[in-house]
C-alpha cells in the first residue's frame, strides 16, 4: 500500500483523499453481502477512508452494507450520501437525512450531496442543507451532476458558496467537462468528485491504454484511475466489491504519469476543444 495517500482541499479547507471508495450497485444482492463489506472493509485498512454511498443505490442497501463494513471504525471514515432531487424539498431533505443516518448507523455525514439537478427550488435545499449543518447532522454540503450554468446559479444563492464539491461522471472517455466546468471549478477551489472513473470497467479492456499500462507495469484499469487521480482538485471514487480489485485500485496511487504518458493518452483520448456534453 502507499506510504500515504494524497488529499485535496475542500473550500472549507479540510483535505480529503483523492481515491475514495465508490458503493453504486451494492447492497442490491444479498449473496454478494459479504463480499462487498469485505471490499469496503480492506480498503479502510489499507488507509482508504472516504466511502461514496447514497440513498438511490439499492434503495438504501448499499447504505447498509456500508454500515457494516463502517462499525467500531466511524471516526476513521469520511462519509458521503447523497439525497435524491425528489426529497430536496426543505422537509424531504431533513426526512432523507435522518433516514439515511438510520442505515448508515450513525449522527452524522460527512458530505451530504444533491444527487442532480430537479424540480425544488435550489434555494430550498440549501436551506435544508444549512440547517442540517446547524444541526449536526452533517458537516458539510456538495452537489452531484452540475453543469457550469447550474454552479454559477448555486453559487449566487444566499449560502450557496458554502458548495463544497460537485460530484461528476469523468474519465478518459468523458472529457467533455474540461472545457468549462473543471477550470471554473478549480479556479473556485470546488473539487470535482469523479465516479465511473474506469467507465464501469470498459476501459479496463481499451487496448489505447496498452502502451502505457505496459510501461508501467500496470492494468489498462489502473492507469485510467492514476489518469483520474492525477488531474488536479480531483477525487476518484470508483467501486469494488472484490478484495483484489480493491488492492488495484490503492495501487494506482503509486503511478506516477509522465509528461510523455500525458501526451500519449491525450492522443489516444482528446479533450474537448468545444463544450460537448458528459452527463
Amino acid at each position: 500500500m502507499p506510504s500515504t495517500i494524497r488529499t485535496t482541499k475542500l473550500p472549507s479547507g479540510e483535505a480529503v483523499q483523492v481515491l475514495g471508495q465508490g458503493t453504486w450497485k451494492m447492497g442490491e444482492d444479498i449473496s454478494h453481502r459479504a463480499d462487498e463489506v469485505n471490499a469496503l472493509k480492506l480498503g479502510l485498512d489499507l488507509g482508504v477512508t472516504l466511502i461514496d454511498t447514497a440513498e438511490m443505490y439499492a434503495g438504501g442497501g448499499a447504505e447498509e452494507v456500508v454500515a457494516e463494513a463502517i462499525a467500531g471504525r466511524r471516526d476513521e471514515t469520511f462519509l458521503v450520501s447523497k439525497v435524491l432531487p425528489s426529497n430536496a424539498s426543505r422537509a424531504g431533505v431533513q426526512r432523507a437525512c435522518e433516514n439515511s443516518l438510520k442505515r448508515l448507523r450513525t449522527d452524522r455525514i460527512d458530505l451530504y450531496l444533491l444527487h442532480w439537478p430537479g424540480s425544488v427550488p435550489l434555494t430550498e435545499t440549501v436551506a435544508a442543507f444549512e440547517a442540517l449543518k446547524k444541526a449536526g447532522k452533517i458537516r458539510h454540503w456538495g452537489v452531484s451532476n452540475f453543469d457550469t450554468d447550474e454552479m454559477e446559479e448555486l453559487v449566487g444563492l444566499p449560502a450557496g458558496g458554502n458548495v463544497q464539491t460537485n460530484q461528476v461522471l469523468y474519465n478518459l472517455v468523458r472529457r467533455g467537462l474540461e472545457f468549462d466546468l473543471a477550470p471554473w471549478s478549480r479556479q473556485r477551489g470546488i473539487p470535482l468528485m469523479a465516479y465511473s472513473p474506469v467507465e464501469q470497467g470498459t476501459l479496463a479492456r481499451n487496448t489505447r491504454l496498452d502502451t502505457v499500462a505496459a510501461r508501467h507495469n500496470a492494468t489498462p484499469a489502473q492507469i485510467a484511475l492514476a489518469w483520474v487521480m492525477h488531474q488536479e482538485g480531483v477525487i476518484a471514487i470508483p467501486k469494488a466489491s472484490s478484495q483484489e480489485h480493491v488492492r488495484q485500485n490503492v495501487a494506482a496511487l503509486d503511478i506516477k504519469l509522465t509528461s510523455q504518458d500525458i501526451a500519449d493518452l491525450d492522443r489516444a483520448f482528446p479533450p474537448p476543444t468545444r463544450k460537448r456534453g458528459w452527463r
